[in-house]
């Protein structure tokens, strides 16, 4: 991480996250539940989220596999962009913890959080070039208005060179993270770290 970002309640620095539903014990975990833990997460043995959602082994499994098809697919919309998407759908959204986590990532890949800083402040005005404004605009949009939008919003996205391919993938990671700040925000909450 880079320099610490805090504005309007929303960081970059590093939260935990507790669930308001009891977690899958790991000693009385089924093999199945087991299993779908290993296959979705590094630290998903010691995460409230992952072993909230171990519960339901099936649908965990599915929601891992979409996740990750969707953000670390290689090829079409950059993994930054990816990662842009999500922070804004999370600002959006007031998903503090998601918006934390997908902050880091984007710096992480694009050495640079200014536009972290911008969205966490006021995401109608964040990007610092026109492609991450386009980016940025469609992703309030999606998340806001879905209904709403037409071939003038991706004509846009077209005019600061996203092909077809970016589109679908900017379209996806915006979508899934209206599914992934729901879940976060109604199963738990943020921690932030102590002073």
């Amino acid at each position: 991480m880079s320099e610490l970002i805090e504005i309007e309640g929303f960081t970059n620095q590093v939260l935990g996250w507790k669930a308001w539903l009891p977690t899958v014990d790991l000693d009385s975990a089924s093999a199945e539940q087991v299993a779908v833990l290993e296959e979705s997460h590094p630290q998903a043995k010691t995460s409230d989220y992952y072993l909230t959602l171990a519960h339901h082994p099936d649908i965990l499994r599915q929601r891992s596999q979409a996740f990750n098809a969707i953000m670390y697919a290689p090829g079409g919309l950059s993994r930054a962009e990816r990662e842009l998407a999500s922070t804004v759908v999370s600002r959006i959204n007031r998903c503090v913890y998601c918006a934390s986590v997908h902050a880091q990532r984007f710096e992480q890949l694009a050495k640079r959080n200014d536009v972290i800083a911008q969205v966490f402040a006021d995401p109608a005005t964040a990007g610092t070039t026109a492609r991450e404004k386009a980016i940025v605009q469609f992703a309030i949009d999606l998340t806001l208005e879905p209904a709403s939008l037409n071939t003038g919003h991706v004509q846009a996205l077209y005019e600061q060179g996203l092909d077809e391919t970016q589109v679908l993938d900017l379209i996806h990671a915006i979508s899934i993270f209206a599914w992934a700040n729901r879940l976060m925000l109604n199963l738990g909450e943020p921690v932030f770290p102590e002073a």
